[in-house]
């Protein structure tokens, strides 16, 4: 029960992760297209309040799906994909502290009179900044689903060969007939 626990804890936590990244993906071309003044005024206004709804999101994702690690240690291959998301979430808020973290910073500061005239360098640099996170999440939420789907499937084929390994006259086999 616990295992379960901390497997949906953990895929819940990177699905919201993923699809706020996804949003900054999907928003990445007509942002692109805005000028220094609106791209400001997006950046300042639209996402105010993300970092405190999605980063513990973020941050439990991380913690939980590094315990489902330690709690599949057994199951190789389970343990592989789990090491990888472990590792690829990880990256992802690196990603951010790296990239997007400082150019946070600096626009905070900004108004239109001020902003510098290398801004479009600031904006590429958190755009690439969130497509790398967005890859990165993307590809361990996919390993997170693909390790619950063969440890559930190995599971119940261990389950079914003790049944078929028990005496017709146990409970588990009646329930067969």
């Amino acid at each position: 029960m616990f295992l379960r626990t901390v497997r949906w804890i953990s895929l819940l936590g990177t699905a919201v992760t993923l699809s706020a990244l996804a949003a900054h993906v999907l928003e990445l071309p007509n942002k692109f297209s805005l000028n220094g003044p609106l791209w400001l005024a997006v950046q300042q206004n639209l996402y105010r309040g993300w970092g405190a709804f999605v980063g513990p999101f973020e941050v439990t994702a991380i913690v939980s799906t590094w315990l489902l690690l330690y709690l599949v240690r057994e199951n190789r291959t389970v343990f592989g994909l789990t090491l990888l998301a472990s590792f690829l979430l990880s990256a992802a808020l690196a990603v951010f502290f790296v990239l997007n973290a400082p150019v946070n910073a600096a626009f905070a500061s900004w108004t239109p009179m001020t902003l510098p005239p290398d801004w479009p360098s600031y904006r590429l640099r958190w755009e690439t900044g969130h497509a790398a996170s967005f890859a990165f999440v993307l590809i361990a939420f996919v390993a997170l689903l693909r390790a619950l789907f063969l440890d559930a499937t190995s599971r119940a084929s261990r389950s079914g060969a003790a049944r078929q390994d028990a005496p017709a006259n146990t409970p588990e086999r009646a329930a067969e007939h």
